[in-house]
C-alpha cells in the first residue's frame, strides 16, 4: 500500500488545479506534443499534450476524471515505459515521496528529453509559520526529504522559477493557506495536506488546538500582520525544467 491509498480519500476535492500555476507549468512544458505524467496522482495538473499517466496509489487512480489521460498504476523508480518515448517526463510535488528519488529521476531522464519538475525548498516549508509556531514534527519530515536545489542539481537543470502562492490560492498544498489561517482549522483541509496527514494526530490536534486560541484571541493576527498585506508569498515552491 502507497502512502496515499491512506491518506488520499476524497483528495481530489481539496486538491484543485490553480489556473496560475497551471499557466507556468503549460510554459514550461512549451510545445511538446507528448508528456509523461509521473505520480499523476488525480491529475490535478496534467497538460493536454499528456499522453500516459503513472500513478502508485489505486485510491488516487481512482479519483481521476474520465476525460483524463491513461493512467498506469507504477512506480518513478521503475517506469513502465520505453527509453526516449516522449517529448517531456512531467513530475507535480511528488519527487518528495519517492523512496530512492535519485533513481526516479533517472527514470525520467530515460524516458524524455526533458524533465519538468514541480518541487519544493524544504528549508522555507520547515519555516512555514504553521510549522515554526505550531507543529515543529513537520520541519522533521521536511529534512527527511529532497529540496528544490537538490533535485535542480541532480537533473543539470537549465532553469529555475518561483512559483510564488498567491492569498486565494485554489489547491490546498500544505502552506495554501498563509494569509487564511482559519481554513487549518477545517479538517477537510488537514486531510488533502500530506504533510499534516503524515503528522503524528495528536500533535496535529495539539497545533490546532493551539491556533484556534491564538486566532480568537488575536494573537495570530498582531503576530502576522505583516502578512495580511501580501498578494502572494514565496513559501518555496519551485518549477524546475532542462
Amino acid at each position: 500500500m502507497t502512502v496515499y491509498d491512506s491518506i488520499g480519500k476524497d483528495y481530489s476535492l481539496g486538491r484543485r488545479t490553480d489556473p496560475r500555476w497551471m499557466a507556468r507549468i503549460l510554459a514550461a512544458v512549451g510545445p511538446a506534443v507528448s508528456v509523461v505524467n509521473i505520480g499523476a496522482g488525480t491529475g490535478s495538473y496534467e497538460p493536454p499534450a499528456t499522453v500516459a499517466a503513472i500513478e502508485p496509489s489505486r485510491r488516487m487512480l481512482a479519483q481521476r476524471p474520465p476525460a483524463a489521460a491513461p493512467a498506469v498504476r507504477a512506480v518513478a523508480e521503475h517506469l513502465p515505459l520505453r527509453s526516449a518515448s516522449a517529448d517531456v517526463a512531467l513530475a507535480v510535488l511528488t519527487v518528495h515521496h519517492w523512496p530512492d528519488w535519485r533513481r526516479g529521476l533517472t527514470e525520467l531522464r530515460r524516458v524524455a528529453s526533458r524533465q519538468v519538475v514541480l518541487a519544493y525548498d524544504t528549508s522555507l516549508h520547515a519555516d512555514f509559520w504553521l510549522t515554526r509556531e505550531y507543529l515543529p514534527e513537520v520541519a522533521s519530515l521536511e529534512r527527511s526529504r529532497p529540496s528544490a536545489t537538490d533535485i535542480a542539481t541532480e537533473l543539470g537543470a537549465s532553469a529555475v522559477e518561483v512559483l510564488p502562492v498567491p492569498w486565494d490560492f485554489q489547491d490546498g498544498v500544505y502552506p495554501a493557506h498563509w494569509r487564511r489561517p482559519a481554513a487549518y482549522l477545517d479538517e477537510r483541509v488537514r486531510r488533502s495536506c500530506s504533510a499534516l496527514a503524515q503528522t503524528p494526530p495528536a500533535a496535529v490536534a495539539r497545533a490546532i488546538t493551539s491556533l484556534r486560541a491564538d486566532l480568537a484571541s488575536g494573537t495570530w493576527q498582531r503576530r502576522h500582520a505583516d502578512l495580511l498585506a501580501l498578494d502572494s508569498l514565496d513559501v518555496g515552491f519551485r518549477l524546475i525544467s532542462t
